[in-house]
């Protein structure tokens, strides 16, 4: 079982999603964020929306959800921006200890 998972968030921003996934990285809170397009309908304080957004997917610490959570929060415009996070049940060895490499902070 894997000790990562993939956080995700959208926005309507393509230089705030720059932005966030560069922090992300940056604090090593994410080994990687991926931003692709997509079109989103959801119902906003009872309407029908339709937006085209960006789509975060980060990978990241299961153990580092709150601090990432935390860290999306202080940089997105949203009033309640999506933040989920979804287990990695498997993968990679290769690609999980680069994972591992990539978000050490030096925490003991």
């Amino acid at each position: 079982m894997s000790a990562f998972c993939l956080v995700q968030t959208t926005i309507d921003d393509e230089k705030r999603a720059e932005e966030i996934a560069e922090a992300l990285v940056e604090k090593k809170l994410a080994a990687c964020v991926q931003i692709g397009t997509v079109t989103s309908h959801y119902v906003w304080k009872g309407a029908p929306a339709r937006e085209k957004e960006f789509l975060l997917s980060a990978k990241a610490r299961q153990k580092d959800f709150a601090a990432l959570a935390k860290a999306i929060k202080s940089m997105h415009s949203y009033e309640t921006p999506e933040i989920i996070a979804v287990p990695i049940l498997a993968g990679d060895a290769a690609y999980l200890d680069w994972a591992l490499q990539a978000t050490e902070r030096g925490e003991g």
